[in-house]
């Protein structure tokens, strides 16, 4: 069984971090380079940064401002938001990204993610989808910041992704996110049994029982969280204590923090 990753997530907004509830109400958190800096020091498995201005403006993703902070990242670095062809992708593993999220351009061209597999391996491409639950009861895809409802069923968008060679699914709850009131664990739970790659929960962490509860009882590889390490006092550190102390197998990357 694989280790569960701790993976906070940035949102970089124009020049900072934001953080809001819904993909909405962003409030300013503070810079990028200083949030990178601190995450590299701390027990976390990886970083996620997502480009919130070039998802919703269509601009390139900003390579140089990258380049600059993966030279403070000394851990896997997922660098995500615009991302359109696979010369945007070799710009962004050329600055310092380990792995490339793609998220709405998927929907359009789906054969990117066969041959960004093919070119780049699967190890380096992590499957975004940004869900919500329908008055119906299922569970569809939105686009752009989640601002377009694309008319696709979720579970069955995570297989067609995975098939087509996405190396991990990060999946993100549009109605818990920023709420820190729990993963949605029936969402995550429906995407990890139809798929054979890891599955990131996000969206709605508040405190370490919910990412026990998201691994234990929905099958997450790994929490992607944000809320909770920028607006409580609870770290990264302390989430892997707590669930190698609930019997879950947790990555130790220094030694002395968790016994």
């Amino acid at each position: 069984m694989l280790k569960v990753r701790v993976i906070p997530t940035l949102l970089w907004k124009d020049f900072g971090l934001v953080k809001g509830v819904g993909f909405d109400s962003w409030r300013r958190v503070g810079p990028v380079l200083p949030a990178v800096k601190v995450y590299n020091a701390r027990d976390v498995d990886e970083l996620i940064l997502v480009d919130i201005t070039a998802s919703q403006t269509g601009d390139a993703p900003d390579h140089i401002s990258v380049s600059d902070f993966s030279e403070e990242c000394a851990i896997p670095f997922t660098v995500g938001g615009g991302v359109k062809n696979l010369e945007q992708m070799l710009l962004l593993l050329h600055a310092g990204a380990d792995k490339i999220a793609i998220n709405s351009v998927a929907y359009s061209d789906p054969a990117l993610i066969d041959a960004a597999a093919a070119r780049f391996g699967s190890q380096c491409i992590v499957a975004s989808i940004d869900a919500r639950k329908l008055d119906n009861g299922n569970y569809g895809c939105f686009s752009h910041s989640a601002s377009i409802n694309i008319g696709k069923d979720v579970v069955n968008w995570a297989k067609e992704l995975a098939d087509r060679g996405a190396g991990e699914i990060l999946l993100t709850s549009i109605d818990r996110d920023g709420t820190m009131m729990g993963y949605d664990l029936a969402l995550v739970e429906s995407v990890t049994r139809a798929v054979d790659v890891p599955v990131i929960a996000s969206g709605g962490a508040g405190n370490y029982q919910h990412m026990i509860d998201v691994v234990e009882k929905a099958g997450a590889s790994a929490v992607a969280a944000a809320s909770i390490f920028h607006f409580t006092e609870q770290t990264p550190a302390g989430a892997k204590l707590a669930m190698q102390a609930a019997g879950i197998q947790v990555r130790r990357n220094y030694i002395g923090n968790i016994q």
